[in-house]
């Protein structure tokens, strides 16, 4: 019995050792405008490549006004977080809404919500924990969402918001525990462009756990 539970033990080690911590970083100065390469997996919406301040960004087109998402690198099997640099623009009373996910189309979403004041950590369309938040129109802002094993079959999700000039903060702005998650997809942003006007993701970072190689 005790050879038997030492297997186990040493194939669980080998099975953790095997998965691989990949890291992306995913700029669009490389591409060309108009529309987004293979790398940039259009799931909803009108996505394309063009220039703002400059560089070249992800944008999601509010024609149509959708809940536009891609999906971005490989697909996680395990720890992932996803950091982007984002700017939306306000039209008079009517605001965006955007952010970034982890873990695939059913994963955790984090998202700025102006016309709630918010950030918000949502999943499957309920809101899981919420912050307020002070959004300013046509600045950039990042957005960073990890979500990482605990012990046992916990999982913790954290998101930070903050000016893209400034340093990233400490300490996350919302914190919050699930458990028995997949913890399996791919990391993706998503914006809804309710003012009529475009949303731009540029300076993506995305950090995943993934499965070793067949």
């Amino acid at each position: 019995m005790k050879r038997l539970l030492l297997a186990a033990c040493l194939c669980a080690a080998t099975s953790l050792a095997a998965q691989q911590l990949q890291m992306f970083e995913i700029k669009a100065d490389d591409w060309a405008e108009g529309e987004p390469p293979k790398e940039v997996f259009v799931v909803d919406g009108t996505i394309k490549i063009a220039s703002r301040d400059g560089n070249k960004a992800i944008v999601v087109d509010p024609n149509p006004i959708t809940d536009a998402s891609a999906q971005l690198a490989i697909s996680a099997s395990g720890n992932a977080s996803i950091e982007a640099k984002i700017l939306a623009i306000k039209r008079g009373r009517s605001t965006p809404r955007f952010g970034v996910s982890v873990h695939g189309m059913s994963g955790h979403r984090l998202m700025i919500n102006p016309a709630k004041k918010a950030l918000e950590l949502v999943r499957n369309d309920q809101t899981l924990a919420t912050v307020p938040f002070t959004w300013t129109s046509e600045a950039w802002v990042k957005l960073k969402l990890e979500a990482k094993k605990g012990g046992g079959d916990a999982w913790i999700i954290t998101g930070k918001a903050w000016p893209a000039d400034a340093a990233e903060p400490a300490e996350p702005l919302i914190k919050h525990e699930e458990k028995a998650l997949k913890g399996q997809g791919k990391c993706a942003i998503w914006a809804t462009p309710f003012s009529g006007e475009p949303v731009f993701f540029d300076d993506i970072r995305i950090s995943i756990e993934a499965a070793p190689a067949p």
